[in-house]
């Protein structure tokens, strides 16, 4: 098969085609590079198992060519800080919505029928029951990234729905593991190697949310699209609980061995403007077609840290 991978020098982008090529695809990379990193799959490059292209995305000309001849597109290309929304406002309408029309229309010129979509679990917005199941409505997203990855799920359902796609949409909880390029446990690591002595955590530390392990992400990605055929296919993905902020902080001082760092918490319930102070998913659907989580939460946050602490310490 031949797949193409937007975001694919990503986090989760590069897990993926690190699965797609072992299964022996023929693999298409698109990135921009504005937050993923090409050694990521430097390795699948060189040995010509990926084809990776720098394309900015949102250019619908320099995107167009890339759909030749593909016969499904995997999109996870998208701005992967939920906080720079905060600032520069643009980023996720440009990142986000723009690049997912683009690339749609891209298919839609050559003739690419299938796609999966990479959403996000704050597409519910807050005060949703926990835990969140895929029919909970309306979706009331309080971000700008929550409201470019809801565009882009109607864009996809206005694609099936008008020139005959097939997607699968998947909402994702916090996604974590090896390469991991930004987000809580990133963040913490990086606090501490400045400064081992303080841990300073936004909010008040409880905070709670479902956390995925990477690979147990693309594992179900695969699985689902293997086990199910409709025109639109939603899924949460997620683990069986949730982990506490303040928990988090807490396996990340002992796994940097920083025992002696005093956990500083700025105050409020939530850490920025647009945080959503407690999320879970509900994963009746993807259990339903067999397919098992291997990590819980605190599992892949310790494994996580782990992982991290190596990459960024050393």
């Amino acid at each position: 098969m031949r797949t193409l991978v937007t975001g694919g020098a990503g986090f989760i982008g590069s897990h993926l085609v690190d699965r797609l090529v072992s299964r022996g695809d023929e693999v298409i990379v698109v990135d921009n590079l504005s937050s993923g990193v090409k050694e990521f799959i430097q390795g699948h490059i060189d040995s010509g198992a990926v084809d990776f292209r720098l394309v900015d995305m949102k250019n619908l000309d320099e995107l167009k060519p890339t759909l030749e001849g593909v016969d499904m597109v995997f999109h996870l290309a998208a701005n992967p800080d939920i906080r720079l929304g905060t600032r520069i406002t643009d980023t996720d309408l440009k990142e986000g919505t723009i690049a997912t029309y683009n690339l749609l229309e891209s298919m839609r010129l050559a003739g690419v029928e299938k796609i999966a979509f990479a959403s996000s679990s704050v597409v519910y917005g807050e005060n949703a029951p926990m835990p969140t199941p895929e029919n909970h409505g309306p979706c009331l997203p309080i971000s700008l990234y929550g409201a470019s990855k809801q565009g882009g799920e109607g864009l996809i359902g206005a694609w099936v729905g008008t020139f005959g796609l097939q997607a699968w949409v998947f909402r994702f909880a916090n996604i974590i593991g090896e390469r991991g390029t930004h987000g809580v446990i990133f963040d913490f690591i990086h606090k501490l190697k400045a400064d081992p002595s303080r841990l300073e955590v936004l909010g008040n530390g409880l905070q709670e949310k479902s956390y995925m392990e990477v690979k147990d992400c693309v594992d179900a990605i695969l699985h689902v699209i293997e086990n199910t055929n409709d025109s639109m296919n939603l899924y949460n993905l997620g683990s069986n609980d949730t982990c506490s902020v303040r928990r988090i902080a807490e396996i990340v001082v002992r796994e940097t061995g920083c025992h002696d760092a005093s956990i500083e918490y700025t105050g409020g319930d939530r850490g920025w403007a647009g945080d959503i102070p407690k999320a879970m998913l509900a994963i009746d659907r993807l259990k339903g077609l067999g397919f098992k989580v291997n990590y819980d939460s605190e599992e892949a946050v310790a494994f996580t840290a782990r992982v991290l602490i190596e990459e960024i310490m050393g």
